[in-house]
């Protein structure tokens, strides 16, 4: 590179002027936006940690629906399964939509039990003739 610059006549394009430390403007400006970079990399990084953490220890009761089955016009039986802490109630909430996805059923449903895994069969009231059962969430019983 010096030799290249020792050939050039000196003045024809100008040499950046230089900042504190010997570095070009260009230079301290690069240098400036990696630092930025780097530390905001790093707060991303410990936000998605701390989210994920607080996600993971706020839910502590899971579930699925594993089964369901469409009864009538008015009815849809679904078949549960819950994992919970040992001696914790839960509550879940399950829905029934039709075919062109109206919601034509909603049911809350506590599910209790000694075991950590935990099986229920919920029936669901529908308005219409339903074609699914989706569970649409279950949380710890008494808040959280």
């Amino acid at each position: 590179m010096s030799a290249v610059r020792d050939r050039v006549p000196e003045g024809r394009y100008g040499r950046a002027p230089r900042g504190r430390y010997g570095r070009s403007a260009d230079q301290a400006k690069d240098r400036t936006l990696r630092v930025l970079g780097t530390v905001l990399g790093g707060l991303l990084v410990v936000a998605l940690g701390v989210g994920g953490w607080w996600y993971m220890s706020a839910n502590d009761v899971s579930g699925q629906v594993v089964t369901f089955r469409v009864v009538s016009d008015t009815r849809v039986d679904a078949h549960l399964e819950v994992v919970k802490d040992a001696g914790q109630s839960a509550v879940c909430t399950l829905r029934s939509q039709s075919a062109d996805q109206t919601e034509v059923g909603r049911k809350d449903v506590t599910v209790s039990g000694p075991g950590t895994r935990v099986e229920a069969d919920v029936t669901i009231r529908t308005t219409a003739r339903g074609t699914t059962a989706e569970l649409l969430s279950c949380k710890a019983a008494g808040g959280r």
